[in-house]
């Protein structure tokens, strides 16, 4: 299951949905409530609702396959991460590409507090993508009062990071103009897993799915799945292509 970021869309990950579901994995790739439309359909929802759509994604993947590894970008990492809290050896472990459950920026700890409680929107952090050319299909706007609820998923995610035992891949670009490095940090210090993998991407920002590491990233995912596989091989389990539900096209605000 893939999970997409924070005012980003399924664009994000459907590159990487496309290469595992080419190599015979079943893949579910859903799109967050109060993502991919309008800026202002996020403030209508807030982290509860985010999580429950992967809840679904999950269960539905866990109904037909005996492996399930969970792959999450930026919040999706977040989401993933929680998942991992809550649903314990269910999933079978992780793959997360620059995972966020804090941030030291100024606006983000001391301006977001106030500003979300009287604006709607503020300057957007998409597109942070070092390729030229490559849209990532996020909001031109941070919906703030969405913002304040991912806020709240940090802090319930963190708490509880001590809990996740499973195995992790986690990439992290070594510039990011959106997650500090820190977030990194955080996961590998505070998980209890004991098998944990770290590998820095040199040549892509923040939407490393979309990047050009992207490549490495896929091929680094699938390697590391067969290695974790209970089958140590190819799953069994084919759907042929990635479901990449809601089919309306993701656009921008």
């Amino acid at each position: 299951m893939l999970c997409h970021g924070f005012t980003g869309s399924p664009n994000s990950m459907r590159p990487w949905a496309r290469y595992l579901a080419d190599r015979g994995y079943s893949v579910r790739l859903p799109r967050l409530p109060g993502h991919g439309t309008r800026w202002q359909d996020a403030n209508l929802t807030r982290w509860p609702d985010w999580y429950g759509e992967v809840e679904r994604a999950f269960d539905e993947l866990a109904g037909r396959c005996r492996t399930v590894f969970v792959c999450g970008l930026s919040m999706g990492g977040t989401l993933a991460l929680r998942l991992a809290e809550t649903r314990g050896d269910a999933v079978a472990g992780m793959v997360l590409v620059n995972p966020s459950v804090t941030s030291e920026r100024f606006a983000a700890k001391y301006l977001l507090p106030l500003l979300g409680r009287v604006l709607p929107a503020w300057t957007s952090i998409g597109n942070d993508i070092k390729q030229p050319g490559v849209d990532e299909v996020a909001y031109g706007k941070v919906p703030l009062k969405a913002a304040l609820s991912l806020r709240e998923l940090w802090t319930v995610t963190r708490a509880d990071l001590p809990r996740i035992g499973q195995p992790l891949l986690l990439f992290r670009s070594r510039v990011d103009h959106v997650v500090e490095p820190v977030n990194a940090s955080i996961v590998r210090a505070e998980v209890a897993s004991t098998d944990v993998t770290e590998r820095v991407l040199e040549n892509s920002y923040h939407v490393a799915t979309l990047d050009n590491d992207a490549p490495e990233i896929f091929l680094g995912s699938v390697e590391w799945m067969r290695g974790h596989s209970p089958a140590r091989s190819d799953p069994d389990n084919a759907s042929g292509p990635a479901n990449l539900t809601p089919s309306d096209p993701a656009t921008k605000g």
